[in-house]
């Protein structure tokens, strides 16, 4: 992969418009360490000696394309509460133009509780029901209002994601891309991109079948009319149907954290490719993407810089492995 070439898609992705639609998260990671049991329990006692946020979920997608440098806009809920005004002040500050309805639910928090870089235990804040009366009126129009170029469906199954909602994403007429939740299968049909893990895959076509992925991934594709899908598969990388199979090895060189890889497979995947690289050229740039983000602790965005690096160390390493000379 040149250099150049990777320089000029990054270039083309500052003139791209991209809503992400889906559910919000406020990732909490509370940094402490351990040096003793309680006496009132056989648990360990965390001394909490930093706390840290971080954009989950759908505004983790929408943080990673800002990186990247679109124009991002997220489309999503929270709750009346400080949870709520701290996420949308989060997103402001990484230039994501956010139209969020405040509804009576708690905002979706993941609160992480970490000592040496380990995660001990975790919290979940969220309440899971369908989002209806005037957050539902409120998600609406602003899907219909916003102008963009594609939209990203950021799917946890938290209520965003309705069948009125998808409504709206199709009415558009606009390229969607969607990372799923298989309880919500038959809302994604006719997407022009999903991207499951191999579990979602599984989940969405035969949980208790043997069959290979690949049959897996034809069957799902016809079925669901798809124009492409992208089966991540953890440490063997992504596998991309279109009219024939490809498999693309990860590149991730140590997995540190998975948290929030999926989040960036969709982002990249989708920003490279409308910035004008094949599916298989987008696919091995979401493999780098994916690589650096595993290789940092937590919820983690990918930057042009840190692309550019790692096709710079990829082309080194190439030269040395056919005996080149690297200067």
């Amino acid at each position: 992969m040149r250099r150049e070439e990777v320089e000029r898609l990054l270039r083309n992705i500052k003139d791209l418009k991209v809503l992400v639609v889906g559910d919000l998260m406020l990732d909490v990671y509370l940094h402490g360490k351990v040096e003793r049991i309680s006496p009132e329990a056989p648990v360990p006692v965390v001394e909490v000696v930093g706390e840290e946020f971080r954009l989950g979920g759908a505004g983790n997608v929408a943080s990673n394309l800002a990186s990247l440098g679109a124009e991002t806009y997220v489309v999503g809920v929270v709750g009346e509460d400080e949870r709520g005004e701290r996420l949308l002040s989060m997103l402001k500050e990484k230039n994501i133009k956010p139209a969020v309805a405040v509804d009576r639910r708690p905002t979706t928090e993941k609160i992480r509780i970490v000592s040496r870089s380990q995660q001990l235990l975790r919290i979940d804040r969220e309440e899971r029901r369908k989002v209806e009366g005037k957050a539902l009126r409120f998600i609406r129009e602003a899907v219909a209002d916003i102008e963009c170029d594609c939209v990203i469906i950021s799917d946890y199954a938290k209520g965003v994601i309705t069948e009125e909602v998808m409504e709206e994403v199709k009415r558009k007429g606009v390229f969607f891309a969607v990372d799923p939740r298989p309880v919500n299968r038959e809302l994604y049909r006719g997407a022009n991109l999903i991207t499951p893990n191999e579990k979602e895959l599984r989940d969405m076509t035969d949980p208790l079948s043997e069959e290979s992925v690949e049959k897996l991934g034809e069957r799902f594709k016809e079925e669901m009319e798809l124009e492409t899908l992208v089966v991540t598969r953890g440490p063997k990388g992504m596998t991309l149907f279109r009219e024939e199979i490809k498999h693309f090895p990860a590149k991730a060189k140590e997995v540190y954290d998975v948290t929030g890889a999926g989040d960036t497979v969709v982002a990249s995947l989708v920003a490279f490719h409308l910035a004008g690289a094949d599916w298989d050229t987008a696919c091995e740039l979401a493999n780098v993407c994916a690589g650096i983000v595993v290789g940092e602790f937590g919820t983690a965005v990918v930057r042009p810089a840190d692309i550019l690096r790692e096709i710079e160390l990829e082309k080194r390493e190439g030269l040395r492995g056919e005996g080149g000379r690297v200067s």
